[in-house]
């Protein structure tokens, strides 16, 4: 079988939102947990391991997940990125050189707590069935989480800057096999506090119909 790596980028600075957004609380289906816990848990239903790239003092993160986990805590795999501050880009890169034998990479953010796990699921089986690039789509709109197979290696292991793997799914557009999912969790993430006081309240509208 297609060994996959599940990669969960969580080495932002949350410079928009003012302090680690990562541990603010967020409400979804009665429980409240850090909003990066949330992000995890669809990671923890498909993958047994789940590597986590955060900043170099990660310590907080690690608390705060140890409590909200209880025993999936230990399903994590840590990985601290020197270069973190400059850019998505670096974060990417070093979890690709970390895990250079995979297969392919299954690439997700650490803000997106609504992310379904069906589209981890349907992204994966592409990259299992051959895709060479794959993503999750709603109402024809791009979003996470995104596969890369191995043939992507040299790109994403010198990737610097911001942009992630944006650029080459640009470049590589027509190359793209998405699963289209019918939830907009697929894209939606946190930049701001009023994001996450908009996706509480539509968290606890969809949970409460």
């Amino acid at each position: 079988m297609t060994q996959i790596q599940p990669v969960l980028l969580a080495a932002g600075q949350s410079r928009r939102f003012g302090e680690n957004k990562l541990l603010a609380d967020f409400c979804y289906a009665g429980v409240t947990a850090p909003l990066l816990a949330h992000s995890l848990q669809p990671w923890l239903q498909q993958f047994e391991r789940v590597l986590v790239v955060v900043p170099m003092i990660y310590q907080p993160l690690q608390k705060a997940l140890q409590t909200a986990l209880n025993d999936d805590y230990h399903r994590l795999d840590w990985l601290p990125s020197a270069q973190a501050e400059a850019g998505m880009g670096h974060s990417l890169a070093d979890a690709v050189s970390a895990t250079a034998e995979a297969e392919g990479w299954l690439i997700g953010l650490a803000d997106m707590p609504l992310l379904p796990t069906e589209a981890i699921a349907g992204v994966a089986d592409l990259l299992k069935q051959g895709a060479v690039l794959a993503a999750a789509r709603y109402m024809q709109r791009q979003g996470h989480p995104v596969g890369f197979s191995s043939q992507f290696y040299s790109a994403l292991s010198i990737l610097q800057g911001d942009s992630g793997g944006r650029h080459l799914l640009k470049q590589q557009h027509a190359a793209i096999q998405f699963f289209d999912c019918q939830h907009p969790g697929v894209l939606t993430d946190v930049d701001t506090p009023q994001a996450l006081q908009a996706l509480q309240a539509s968290a606890a509208i969809s949970t409460s119909g």
